[in-house]
């Protein structure tokens, strides 16, 4: 799993923040919750990619 880069992480938070009504002074919130977001579907996906392991065999 790639970490999210802070390009991402960014764009993510400024869409946050602006579907929140744009409150002022609350950036680092907006910051590590999208951090979060991306971190938890990368994981995610990661999972989904994985094949079972109880296959018949």
């Amino acid at each position: 799993m790639a970490d999210p880069n802070d390009h991402e992480i960014r764009v993510r938070a400024h869409r946050l923040w602006e579907a929140a009504g744009r409150p002022e002074g609350r950036d680092e919130e907006f910051w590590r919750r999208a951090e979060l977001e991306l971190r938890t579907e990368a994981e995610q996906l990661d999972k989904l990619k994985k094949p079972p392991n109880n296959l018949p065999g």
